[in-house]
C-alpha cells in the first residue's frame, strides 16, 4: 500500500512529538516522585505561632470574672461587715486601690513580675525594665507563643486583676483604723517591693517556680501574701478604739452574702482562668472550685453550730470564702476528691484561728484577712504537696510538702519585714492612723466627708 509523502512528512513529526512529549512526561514523573524524598530530607520549619480566639475569648471573660471580684465583690463583702460609719470609706479602700493598681501595674509592676531581668542571677528574684509602660507590646505580641496564644495585652490584664485584688485584701485586716492617705502611700510601695518580686519568683521565672513549688493561682502569690501582710498592719497599727468593750458587729451582713457571691462566681475565672486555656484542666480547676468552696462552707457551719450552738450567715459566708482560698493553689493539681477534702480541712482550720486563735491572743485582725486568707492560703499550699494527683496535671507527679513548706517560708518572711518597714515609713511620711475623735466619729466623715444616710 503506498502512503502519500505528505502523510509521511506528517507521521514522523507525529511520532516525534509523541517521543517529546513522553520524555518530558518521564522527567515530570521524576520532579514529582524526587520532591516529597527532598522535602523530607529537609528538616520542617516550626509553624508559627497564631492567636487561639477559643483561649483568647477565654481569658477576656477570666479577666472580668476577677476584676468583678475586688469591685464590687470584695468592696461589698468587706463594705457589710464594718460599722455603718465606715462602710464608705472601707468601699472607697478597694475602688481607689482598683484605680491605684491599675496604673502601676502598666507603668511597672507587670514587667518587674513577668519580664525577664537582663541579670540571669538577678531573674531568680525580680524581673527587669524591658517592659515598662508595656513597651514593645504590640496587638500581635502573644505570651507563650505555641502554647497558650493569647495576646499578652490580655495576660496582662488578667494578672492586673490579681495584683488589684491582693492588696485589697489586706484592708481587711485593719478596716475602720487606718487614714486614706497613709493607705494610698502604703499600697503604692507593697504593689512594687512585695507583690511583684513574689509573683516574679513563683509564676514569672523566679526561684521559687524553679524549686518546684506549686501554685496554680495564687495561694502563695495572694492569700499567704495578703494574709501575712494583714496581720502585720494589724499589729503595728494597734486594735480599734474600743475594741473588746464596743459593740462591732456587722451593720449589714445582707451586702456582705452579695459580695461573698460575687467573690464566689469571680473565682472561677480566678482558678480556671489561670490554665491561660479554655481546656479539660481549665474545667477540672472549675470543679475543684465549686466541690472545695461548698464542703469549706458545710464545714465551718457545722463547726460553729456545734461550738455556738447556731449556725450564722457571717459564719457560712466567711467558710465559703475560705474553700476558695485553700483551693486556689491547689485547683489546678487536685483531683475533686482532693478538692473536698482541701474544702473540708480549710472551713475547720480556718474557723478556729478566725474564732478562737485570734481571740486567744488578742489581735484585732478586723474582717479575718489573716485568719482565712493567711491561715487558708498555707493550708492549701500544703495540701497541694499531698494531694497534688498526675492524672490531671503532670506537674503534681513532684509535688511534695517540702517544696511547698520551701514556698510559705520564703513568701511569709519576705512579706513580714517588708511590710513593717513599709509601714514604719508611711508612718514616718503622713502617720497611719487617723486621731481618736475622728476614729469614733468614723472613717466615713473623717475621711471623706460623707456618711450613708
Amino acid at each position: 500500500m503506498n502512503i502519500p509523502s505528505t502523510l509521511k512528512t506528517t507521521g514522523r513529526a507525529a511520532l516525534l512529538g509523541s517521543l517529546a512529549l513522553a520524555a518530558l512526561g518521564s522527567v515530570a514523573a521524576f520532579a514529582q516522585e524526587a520532591a516529597p524524598a527532598a522535602a523530607a530530607a529537609a528538616p520542617a520549619a516550626a509553624p508559627t505561632p497564631v492567636l487561639d480566639t477559643g483561649n483568647t475569648a477565654w481569658m477576656l471573660t477570666s479577666t472580668a470574672l476577677v476584676l468583678m471580684m475586688t469591685i464590687p465583690g470584695l468592696a461589698l463583702f468587706y463594705g457589710g461587715m464594718v460599722r455603718k460609719k465606715n462602710v464608705l470609706a472601707t468601699i472607697m479602700q478597694s475602688f481607689a486601690i482598683t484605680c491605684l493598681v491599675t496604673v502601676l501595674w502598666f507603668m511597672f509592676g507587670y514587667s518587674l513580675a513577668f519580664s525577664t531581668n537582663e541579670s540571669a542571677s538577678m531573674n531568680n528574684y525580680i524581673g527587669g525594665a524591658s517592659r515598662f509602660f508595656h513597651h514593645g507590646i504590640t496587638v500581635s505580641t502573644l505570651w507563650l507563643p505555641g502554647v497558650a496564644n493569647i495576646p499578652e495585652f490580655v495576660f496582662s490584664m488578667f494578672q492586673m486583676t490579681f495584683a488589684i485584688i491582693t492588696p485589697a485584701l489586706i484592708a481587711g485586716a485593719f478596716a475602720e483604723r487606718m487614714k486614706f492617705s497613709a493607705l494610698l502611700i502604703f499600697m503604692a510601695l507593697w504593689l512594687l517591693v512585695v507583690y511583684a518580686p513574689i509573683a516574679h519568683w513563683v509564676w514569672g521565672g523566679g526561684f521559687l517556680g524553679a524549686a518546684g513549688v506549686l501554685d496554680f493561682a495564687g495561694g502563695t502569690v495572694v492569700h499567704i501574701n495578703a494574709g501575712v501582710a494583714g496581720l502585720v498592719c494589724a499589729l503595728v497599727l494597734g486594735k480599734r478604739e474600743g475594741y473588746g468593750t464596743t459593740n462591732m458587729a456587722p451593720h449589714n451582713l445582707v451586702y456582705s452574702v452579695i459580695g461573698a457571691s460575687l467573690l464566689w462566681v469571680g473565682w472561677f475565672g480566678f482558678n480556671a482562668g489561670s490554665e491561660l486555656a479554655a481546656d479539660g484542666l481549665a474545667g477540672a480547676a472549675m470543679l475543684n472550685t465549686q466541690v472545695a468552696t461548698a464542703a469549706a462552707a458545710l464545714a465551718w457551719m457545722f463547726a460553729e453550730w456545734i461550738v455556738a450552738k447556731k449556725p450564722s450567715v457571717l459564719g457560712i459566708i466567711s467558710g465559703a470564702v475560705a474553700g476558695l482560698v485553700a483551693v486556689t493553689p491547689a485547683s489546678g493539681f487536685v483531683n475533686p476528691t482532693g478538692a473536698f477534702i482541701v474544702g473540708i480541712v480549710a472551713g475547720v482550720v480556718c474557723y478556729i484561728s478566725a474564732v478562737k486563735v485570734k481571740h486567744m491572743f488578742g489581735y484585732d485582725d478586723s474582717l479575718d484577712a489573716f485568719g482565712v486568707h493567711g491561715v487558708g492560703g498555707v493550708v492549701g499550699a500544703l495540701l497541694t504537696g499531698v494531694l497534688a494527683d498526675p492524672a490531671i496535671n503532670a506537674l503534681g507527679k513532684d509535688a511534695s510538702i517540702a517544696k511547698q513548706l520551701y514556698g510559705i517560708v520564703f513568701t511569709i518572711a519576705w512579706t513580714a519585714i517588708a511590710t513593717f518597714v513599709i509601714l514604719y515609713i508611711v508612718k514616718a511620711l503622713v502617720g497611719l492612723r487617723p486621731t481618736t475623735q475622728e476614729e469614733v466619729e468614723g472613717l466615713d466623715i473623717s475621711q471623706h466627708g460623707e456618711v450613708v444616710p
